[in-house]
């Protein structure tokens, strides 16, 4: 080996910038702990809200901190910002998928259009969405298209005045549909913005915000958030602020008294009709239906059907005379009250001077809501909107409430003077809406205000007044965001995640590290300081790359230990067979790292290929892992290839002699002479058989598809003593209508999966699913626990919900869709590589059956034992990540016998086919053994001690592992020798006639 000494020079250069990169880790982590040991010194455990609390202190101590060197000019700050990024699995938080609402932007467009074929293209886009692969857009385009004589440049949609730059009436649709797909993006790239200002200025570390493709969909990891229903209400928060000017509750005296009246009156004559049962010509009232719609949905309905009051039987109170406070109703009601409201019967009552009013509800304070009347136009838009504010910031009103104080623009500043101006004179007030919310509504007693500031007061925390502040600083979003997939992991489940990844990882490297000395002796000893440097290079790429680090990347770093000895494996047996010749120490080694490197690159790029195919159509961990194992083929061949050779030409350069065995392994798989060909009919019947099984079970019992493919949610919870998951789901069915209970890991936690609303958005419903869960749970639970211990991210719980996922629909049919094109597409690519580098189709044929014949039989026993099996089998993500990476496995196997062939049929020209193929394979079964054995125990390491959340992701591996090597040996190698048997009969045939 040539330029050792640059080699040299480079691995110890590199080994201390990986040191470095991993310092401020260990810095952070050291600090940390010193904030966290002086929180719990502080703060007693017994108190109300221990771990709020404890938090808090340990926030401030690290804050005072933050600033003070540490260690070589290293602060606490610098430290944490380059510190090694821990995923949501190991250190809890939050990860969105936002669908930014394309309907809405094209609303916007539009100036909310109401032509007919507008909005039916619209609705008809909504439909065909949740089945469909094309973006919003396109969908919209084309039911728009298919609509007669219908023009998009219609000056009643888009050849409006706010697009009149670009949007003429002569335009085609053709002509039009770029300049919309244009402004459609441009909204997205604001809403993405807006977004990442908001994020910025939350106090998360090392958040991450990311456009996924043109689909209008925004990725958002928060590691470490623990207050989740802040985090989601930052997120989904439109912003849209407006001053409204309101009604006095005295121009409303009678109105509310007279609806009842009204509705008194619909019930009575609904329940005369509902008496007279008997008459065939019954006359509907009008209006009846629409009443008993309400009526049916009402709580307690006994009292309504009595027709007193309706509306008024409702009301907690009034407002306080001359208020703009209308009335105050239970929050529970509001719906109903709305409905009522919004009737046409009662909207007729208003005066022609009132007939714009528009209904608003203020803030929720108490379980009470107060209504209010604002002063609507025939265009229903406000006074002056958010758009004039410059800055917000938290502060405090006169009597020391919590506020937000907002400053305007020029122009702002103008028509808020205008504004409080003609309140002043006409002593009417202002509301400050929010997002269709009254935050306050004050009045104005010292004139017009000028300067442009104004404030928004009210029932503030301090947090959520920063909040506030944070999102109009931010700017609105151009469009509603939907949380179409979620996951949220509580901070004592990372930090399990963390002991078991930890665990698998330290008795998988143990394994390696002793079985490579074992084997190998000394060779193995230097073999695994290699290894050790493979690691510290992995983790150094990791940190310095600022990449996430997650339980499924753990897993591939174990994986990477298990394959990274492959290398040093197969140049270790070439070493051997050159010592078996005859040859010297020096030309042995120089000859078996040379003939190993063919093998070993080659076996190397497959897995990548695959890894890389992970890595472009991954989303979360499924990228981490692949990451993980693509930074590890790089660093494990740079090793075994350079730093393994460095040691072993180091030892024997002074005449050592290096034995590449023990006492034990000497002799280990010398001369095999196994007759693999003369097997293959049997393996095929074997295989045939086994794939036949797989498929009758796969179109019979199916598979269980985790809600990755199906959409619905999946909840971890944990009780304090061991449930029975079948008496648990029954109590949830009669709950939601349908969910699923399945042990998860220990007798006292449940992976519960209900499809309950799954088509609807919104943190009202993820409410509402969890309340009717912790209802249904409570029987299981101890009597002192409260809905808000029940939910996740309540600090250092060992009950409740642990951790909870959300797939909408639409982004799971897309999710199965990426899944089958990742599986399809790797098989293609690596196909195309075999070919390439063997020059002979047969070659990939083998390999590419090899594959089929694994995965079948893969997705057959999760089929067969998805209900026997004591742990989670679902079809998912990461199960795809695992198929993924079992076609890796299996090529990296089968890519070496083939180069083995390869070399034998260029030295042995004179060997029939079947000779040669057979002792290729003779040749190659101690690598292949050795590999698939370290492989397999690592993966067993895995299995056993790294959490209940990789059991069945491990399973697939194994299984695959298994599967993988016997393809190999007894798939692979006979099907290309059966072509290339069969391809020479036919010359022969066609060469004779």
């Amino acid at each position: 080996m040539q330029n050792k000494g640059l080699i040299r020079v480079f691995a110890i250069l590199f080994g201390l910038v990986c040191i470095y990169q991993l310092s401020f880790t260990f810095i952070a982590n050291s600090v940390e702990s010193d904030a966290d040991a002086y929180a719990k010194q502080k703060i007693s455990a017994d108190v109300e809200d221990y771990s709020v609390k404890r938090d808090q202190v340990q926030g401030r101590y690290l804050d005072s901190i933050g600033e003070n060197e540490i260690f070589a000019g290293i602060t606490y700050n610098n430290a944490k910002d380059k510190e090694l990024n821990k995923g949501l699995d190991l250190k809890g938080g939050i990860n969105v998928i936002l669908q930014i609402s394309v309907k809405d932007i094209l609303r916007g467009l539009a100036n909310n259009s109401n032509d007919p074929a507008f909005n039916k293209a619209l609705a008809e886009a909504d439909a065909a969405q949740k089945d469909s692969q094309e973006s919003y857009v396109d969908l919209f385009f084309e039911s728009f298209d298919n609509i007669s004589d219908a023009k998009l440049a219609s000056p009643d949609i888009f050849a409006n005045k706010t697009l009149s730059d670009q949007v003429t009436f002569e335009m085609t649709n053709s002509e039009v549909q770029p300049v919309i797909r244009e402004k459609v993006n441009e909204s997205i790239t604001s809403a993405f913005e807006v977004l990442r200002k908001r994020i910025d200025k939350f106090g998360v570390t090392q958040p991450n915000i990311q456009r996924l493709g043109n689909t209008g969909r925004i990725l958002v990891e928060l590691p470490g958030a623990k207050d989740i229903s802040r985090v989601k209400n930052l997120l989904q928060s439109t912003a849209q602020l407006e001053f409204w000017y309101v009604y006095k509750n005295t121009e409303f005296a009678n109105f509310l008294y007279s609806a009842n009246a009204v509705l008194a009156d619909m019930v009575k004559k609904d329940n005369a009709t509902q008496t007279n049962e008997a008459s065939q010509d019954t006359t509907a009232v009008e209006g009846d239906d629409e009443l008993d719609a309400l009526l049916a949905s009402a709580e307690d309905s006994t009292e309504v059907e009595t027709g007193n009051n309706p509306l008024l039987d409702l009301m907690v109170s009034p407002g306080y005379q001359g208020g703009p406070v209308l009335a105050v109703f239970a929050a529970k009601d509001t719906a109903q009250v709305r409905e009522y409201l919004n009737m046409p019967q009662v909207r007729s009552l208003l005066s022609s001077d009132l007939r714009y009013a528009e209904f608003a509800w203020g803030v929720e304070k108490d379980n009470n809501v107060e209504l209010y009347a604002l002063q609507g136009n025939r265009e229903n838009t406000p006074s002056l909107t958010g758009d004039v504010i410059t800055d917000a910031q938290q502060t405090y009103d006169q009597v020391g409430r919590v506020a937000v104080s907002m400053q305007m623009n020029g122009k702002g500043a103008k028509a808020w003077e205008e504004m409080t101006g003609i309140a002043y004179n006409e002593k009417s007030n202002i509301a400050i809406v929010l997002d269709h919310i009254v935050y306050s509504a004050p009045g104005v007693s010292t004139g017009p205000i000028s300067g442009g500031r104004s404030e928004i007061s009210g029932d503030f925390s301090i947090t959520e007044g920063q909040d506030l502040a944070n999102v109009l600083r931010a700017g609105k979003l151009p469009a509603s965001a939907d949380i179409i997939q979620s996951e949220i992991v509580g901070p004592s489940l990372g930090q399990e995640a963390i002991d078991s990844g930890v665990m698998s990882f330290l008795i998988a490297l143990g394994f390696v590290l002793l079985w490579m000395i074992f084997y190998y002796g000394k060779a193995g000893l230097f073999a695994d300081v290699a290894l050790a440097v493979n690691i510290l290079f992995i983790f150094g790429i990791l940190a310095g790359l600022g990449a996430v680090l997650t339980l499924p990347g753990i897993a591939g770093i174990v994986l990477t230990i298990g394959m990274s000895v492959d290398a040093n494996v197969l140049i270790f047996e070439r070493i051997r067979e050159e010592l078996a010749k005859g040859k010297i120490q020096r030309d042995a080694i120089k000859d078996g790292f040379s003939n190993a490197l063919s093998s070993i690159l080659d076996a190397n790029i497959t897995t990548g290929l695959t890894g890389l195919i992970l890595l472009v159509l991954g989303t979360g961990p499924i990228k981490g892992f692949a990451t993980t194992l693509l930074i590890g083929i790089a660093t494990s061949l740079f090793t075994a290839i350079f730093i393994t050779r460095l040691f072993i030409d180091g030892y024997g350069k002074n005449g050592k002699s290096l034995d590449f065995s023990t006492s034990v392994t000497k002799k280990l798989f010398t001369n095999m002479n196994f007759d693999f060909l003369a097997k293959r009919k049997i393996a095929y019947v074997i295989s045939g058989i086994l794939i036949l099984i797989s498929l009758v079970s796969f179109f019979t019992n199916g598979l269980n598809q985790g809600v990755d493919f199906v959409g619905g949610r999946t909840y971890t919870v944990r009780f304090a003593d061991d449930v029975n998951a079948s008496s648990v789901e029954k109590d949830l069915v009669a709950v939601f209508g349908s969910a699923e209970a399945k042990t998860f890991g220990a007798n006292n936690q449940l992976k519960i999966t209900t499809k309950y609303k799954v088509d609807d958005e919104g943190e009202a419903v993820d409410a509402e699913i969890q309340q009717k869960m912790f209802d249904g749970l409570k029987s299981y639970l101890p009597a002192d626990v409260t809905f808000d211990d029940f939910t996740v991210g309540s600090g250092d719980r060992s009950i409740g919900i642990m951790q909870s996922m959300k797939v909408g629909p639409t982004i799971a049919d897309d999710i199965k869709n990426d899944s089958f094109w990742a599986v399809l597409g790797s098989l293609i690519v690596v196909f195309l590589y075999i070919l390439l580098r063997f020059r002979k189709w047969q070659y990939s044929l083998g390999a590419v059956a090899a594959v089929f014949h694994d995965v079948l039989i893969v997705l057959g026993i999760f089929s067969l034992a998805y209900n026997i099996m004591p742990f989670n089998m679902e079809i998912n993500q990461a199960f795809i990540a695992a198929i993924l990476t079992v076609i890796g496995y299996s090529l990296n196997d089968t890519v070496v016998v083939f180069d083995r062939i390869r070399e034998f049929v260029n030295e042995h020209t004179t060997w029939p086919l079947g000779r040669t193929v057979n002792s290729a394979l003779n040749s190659t079964l101690s690598r292949t053994l050795n590999t698939s054995l370290t492989t397999l125990i690592v993966l067993l390491a895995i299995f056993i001690f790294g959490g209940e959340s990789l059991r069945g992701f491990m399973f697939a591996m194994i299984v695959g592992i298994i599967v993988g090597t016997y393809s190999s040996l007894f798939i692979a190698t006979p099907v290309m020798f059966d072509s290339v048997k069969k391809k020479s009969a036919l010359n022969k045939a066609k060469t004779e006639e």
